[in-house]
């Protein structure tokens, strides 16, 4: 089944929503079903094994799913405001939003944990179930045993369903997409201690049904120089010299930037979203909207970045570094013992992270209507630790480089992977969540 594409006519409403959140501002953090569901989500979602769909590509495919549903379980609530992403039926005005969001969350999860195949370790499976169990049990306590409630279920219901169904058979754990090819330019794993190859742990992820986007290569990047190419030989040496783990002239700070960008962007974005929409005091629809528009964008920008990576099957820096004498070019040295700070167990091009950073954050700037919002990251690598931006570009460009200082990436990767996580964004903002009237 394919999503419901929003009608064409209208503007997208934006400013609406800039002045719904604006003019609900409060002093202190003020959360909502939305914002709480979606910690739950997340929380859920990034503790699956990477294999079972845990890994970053997987989780926002997961996480799209959450969001679009809680997003239609919302809308569908009288009176409409927004077209809807799949469910065209609608609830009573006195439907509880909290009880169709606690639904609609609770259900796709509940989906999602239940559906990975039984051949995929999953050994945290059960205790995932029950606290999923908990909260929603602990939610609908929260609320009224009322007809309002009652209908809420009902909305969440039916709200759940029409994503599970959408989503039924939509390529999640299919093959993978890996041809081996040991010509230089392309990626080859590296081996663990015991000998066997280190594999992406979704190598499906670019072949999953998008949510939003035509086909899981609509945005195709541009791909890699050539490695006869000047080019090719800048973007060589830049990662050669910068991203080395025992690079000389990389600083101590570029180092532990590097690191603190080993993150998981559905975790790292979504707090960010969630914090601001709370700071402001937003309604329920608008969270609904917001993190919907975000995830469904990220979750696409992850499914054509992923179908990229093996389409170009680009070798990473320590596939390219020792065997530069097989490159053709004469501006390209090789060294043998070169290994990176970190390593990434898929090719290459066009770079994961950036793609679904930019898109979050395209979603973002785009929502509020500035570029110009301040917010903190919290790290995931050094516990306690918070780094402040002003504006969402200039994480974004600080991400770009510190993928060059890990040894991950080139840096045409990264810029390419920043147009197409833009591209997907820019393209739901034109078809999708549009207003009702």
């Amino acid at each position: 089944m394919r999503p419901i594409r929003a009608a064409s006519v209208g503007a997208l409403a934006l400013m609406m929503t800039i002045t719904g959140l604006a003019g609900s501002a409060r002093g202190e953090p003020e959360s909502n079903a939305v914002t709480d569901w979606n910690r739950i989500a997340v929380s859920t979602l990034t503790a699956i094994p990477g294999p079972a769909g845990g890994a970053p590509p997987a989780s926002q495919v997961n996480m799209g799913m959450v969001q679009g549903a809680v997003y239609d379980a919302v809308n569908a609530i009288q009176p409409r405001r927004f077209a809807p992403y799949l469910l065209t039926r609608r609830f009573s005005a006195t439907a509880s939003e909290d009880a169709a969001v606690a639904t609609a969350a609770y259900l796709v999860l509940t989906d999602i944990v239940s559906t990975v195949p039984e051949a995929i370790p999953f050994p945290n499976r059960a205790s995932l179930q029950q606290g999923l169990d908990a909260a929603y049990a602990s939610a609908l306590g929260n609320i009224p045993d009322t007809a309002s409630k009652k209908q809420g279920i009902r909305a969440g219901t039916a709200a759940a369903d029409a994503m599970i169904d959408a989503r039924e058979g939509d390529g999640r754990f299919g093959p993978s997409q890996w041809v081996p090819n040991h010509d230089p330019g392309h990626w080859w794993p590296q081996t663990a201690a015991d000998g066997t190859l280190i594999l992406d742990p979704t190598p499906w992820a670019g072949g999953v049904e998008p949510f939003l986007m035509t086909s899981s290569s609509q945005f195709r990047t541009a791909g890699p120089n050539a490695l006869s190419s000047a080019a090719w030989a800048a973007d060589f040496n830049e990662v050669k010299a910068l991203g080395a783990a025992n690079s000389a002239v990389r600083t101590s700070e570029q180092t532990h930037i590097a690191i603190f960008w080993q993150s998981t962007p559905v975790a790292t974005w979504n707090s960010v979203a969630r914090t601001i929409l709370e700071d402001r005091g937003a309604r329920v629809a608008e969270s609904a909207r917001l993190l919907a528009m975000e995830n469904l964008s990220a979750a696409d920008a992850a499914i054509n970045c992923w179908n990229d990576k093996y389409y170009w099957d680009f070798w990473r820096p320590y596939n390219a570094i020792p065997r530069a004498a097989e490159d053709g070019n004469p501006a390209t040295d090789a060294d043998p013992t070169w290994t990176p700070l970190i390593a990434a167990p898929y090719p290459e091009h066009p770079s994961g992270h950036l793609c679904l950073d930019s898109s979050h954050l395209r979603v973002l700037s785009r929502f509020f209507g500035t570029d110009e919002i301040g917010f903190d990251v919290t790290s995931a690598q050094f516990p306690g630790e918070i780094r402040h931006y002003d504006r969402f570009s200039q994480a974004l460009a600080e991400i770009t480089e510190a993928r060059i200082w890990a040894g991950l990436h080139y840096r045409t990767a990264d810029e390419q992977s920043k147009v197409l996580g833009t591209n997907v964004a820019d393209y739901m903002f034109a078809n999708y969540f549009h207003a009702a009237h």
